[in-house]
């Protein structure tokens, strides 16, 4: 007899193995059926349906296929699985589907809709480079993105427009998610920029996320800093807000406060520490309130925060595949990123679900 099946509990042990594996093999359906829901338009008709919706009002409301129903039907089953939508009966025994908080998140005209997020995300130019991890490895490749395509992130975003169209609405996406908690009345977070009177938004694209924070904080002074060919053309708003061209690994504009949201990340150690030096050389010391706002994950190994956790380490997963050197880190090896730059204190804090804001502080 086979030893791994040996009594109940290893025949036992043996199938639940078998079920993990299947679990991961099949799970990126929930991926593609998150976009197909968009797609078709599932989150915005039960919207303007105004309530809960029955499967065939779905179908004629999406015009869906005749043939198609049951298979919506078994799409929505899976979305009610994954806690996208809820269900539950009527009184006549109909099964009625409506929206849950994901779900809202999901409506095109939503003000923190994850829509363009989803799409960038999932656009099959940046799934693609999962597939040639092992290619990865085993050559001197930079990343898996320049396996698949030949060309670092950046690079094939500024030959592809489309592509450049979808990784840039998404990152402004992201930005108006994390803008509304730095704008909100939110007790963890209000006053936060209180006593600064100058912020470099380094890496800050279209200026999303600094329109929102200018608009919230007319005496603050908003400088978003990126790549000339970018924001050429970008206009600020005449009072509190412009546009700089530049590099931040050469010279970043001098202010009491730099913002790094989600940008270290995209970068290797070394390359981190260099933008750490510029950003300590546009603001004050400590005691004249100079200080970096990073905004990022840290990866935390709390049994108690476990999903939270999976999710964080597929992320790293992602940047392990499209980014050269660029990773999620633990508080630990932020730490030693600060000190290398010529840092001293820093504060984590852990406000913004998956992502924390650290504050650091130069010497």
């Amino acid at each position: 007899m086979d030893p791994l099946i040996s009594g109940d509990d290893g025949a036992v042990e043996l199938l639940a193995a078998h079920a993990h594996i299947w679990e991961h093999i099949f799970s990126f359906h929930k991926s593609m059926a998150l976009k197909c829901a968009i797609e078709v338009g599932i989150p915005d008709a039960i919207q303007k349906h105004s309530k809960p919706v029955t499967l065939l009002e779905l179908a004629s409301i999406l015009a869906i296929h005749p043939t198609k129903a049951p298979s919506l039907g078994r799409l929505m089953r899976l979305l009610v699985h994954t806690n996208f939508f809820s269900m539950k009966k009527s009184e006549n025994g109909e099964i009625m589907f409506d929206l849950t908080i994901s779900s809202q998140l999901l409506l095109k005209d939503h003000p923190l809709s994850q829509v363009a997020f989803i799409f960038g995300m999932l656009n099959p130019i940046m799934i693609d480079p999962a597939h040639h991890l092992s290619t990865w490895l085993n050559s001197e490749a930079e990343s898996p993105f320049h396996v698949t395509h030949g060309r670092s992130i950046w690079e094939h975003a500024n030959a592809i427009s489309m592509f450049n169209d979808y990784f840039n609405q998404a990152m402004a996406s992201d930005a108006r998610f994390v803008a509304r908690f730095f704008t909100s009345n939110d007790n963890k977070i209000k006053g936060f920029f209180e006593g600064i009177k100058s912020l470099v938004d380094v890496g800050g694209g279209d200026g999303t996320m600094a329109k929102a924070i200018a608009e919230a904080y007319p005496e603050l002074k908003c400088i978003v800093l990126y790549l000339p060919h970018v924001v050429e053309g970008l206009k600020g708003n005449g009072s509190n807000l412009v546009y700089i061209g530049g590099d931040m690994f050469r010279s970043i504009p001098l202010a009491d406060a730099v913002l790094l949201k989600w940008i270290l990340h995209d970068w290797s150690d070394d390359n981190c520490i260099k933008i750490l030096e510029q950003c300590k050389e546009a603001i004050p010391d400590k005691d004249h309130g100079g200080k970096v706002i990073i905004i990022d994950i840290v990866l935390d190994n709390n049994a108690d925060k476990l999903k939270d956790s999976i999710t964080q380490i597929l992320f790293d997963m992602q940047m392990m595949s499209v980014s050269i050197g660029g990773k999620e880190r633990t508080e630990e090896e932020w730490k030693k990123l600060f000190v290398s730059a010529g840092f001293g204190d820093y504060k984590v804090l852990p406000i913004l679900g998956l992502r924390s804001i650290i504050e650091v502080y130069p010497l």
